[in-house]
């Protein structure tokens, strides 16, 4: 197989972005896929990263899965898509662990709005789920519904609010697994006096 044939390969076998230690672990050099590079038969995104020219630019979905890795959906980003925000949000909102803040400020290629997460928390509630096609780490409804409570102040308040009343009406709510994260997230008191009225009203 040839070079330019096998590069392509590369990058398909990864779902259309593959880094630079892709290409060099299947036995093509960097400076092969610098050369590659200028022949157009592949393109570079960004340092590292490379896509088929012929091929739509990456969605933000594959991006954030290849840029950031660690990254887990959550707070705005995530309350869109359990539905209980109709506000499609401008920026990707993605929690990170606070170790992360360089890899973060090189981000360029998507919109962001990055929560710094202590460790301890940092993997409460992860699971992972499709995102157009694409696999990503989001918290889930409990912990997404904390983090409405532990960044109230930089919520809008009818997002707030909305998120809420949904989580409430949500015949997939797990109340227990709510009850545990709030407790870890010393957010116990605050989550509990407003869902005891929603669930009792």
């Amino acid at each position: 197989m040839d070079k330019k044939t096998h590069a392509q390969k590369v990058i398909l076998n990864k779902g259309g972005i593959a880094k630079t230690s892709d290409f060099v672990l299947a036995g093509i050099k960097n400076y092969e896929v610098a050369a590659l590079c200028k022949e157009g038969v592949i393109e570079r995104i960004r340092r590292g990263f490379y896509q088929l020219p012929q091929n739509v630019i990456a969605t933000d979905e594959q991006l954030i899965k290849e840029i950031l890795p660690q990254g887990i959906i959550c707070v705005e980003s995530a309350l869109f898509h359990y539905g209980y925000s109709d506000f499609s949000p401008r920026e990707w909102s993605i929690a990170v662990p606070r170790t992360a803040s360089r890899t973060v400020k090189r981000v360029q290629e998507i919109p962001l709005k990055a929560y710094f997460i202590q460790k301890n928390i940092f993997n409460l509630g992860k699971v992972t789920d499709n995102f157009n096609g694409v696999s990503l780490a989001v918290y889930d409804r409990e912990r997404t519904l904390c983090d409405c409570f532990k960044y109230r102040t930089k919520l809008d308040n009818e997002i707030f609010n909305k998120a809420v009343n949904a989580y409430a009406a949500d015949d997939n709510k797990n109340l227990a697994n709510l009850s545990k994260y709030a407790k870890e997230m010393k957010l116990y008191t605050k989550v509990m006096n407003v869902m005891e009225v929603l669930l009792n009203g």
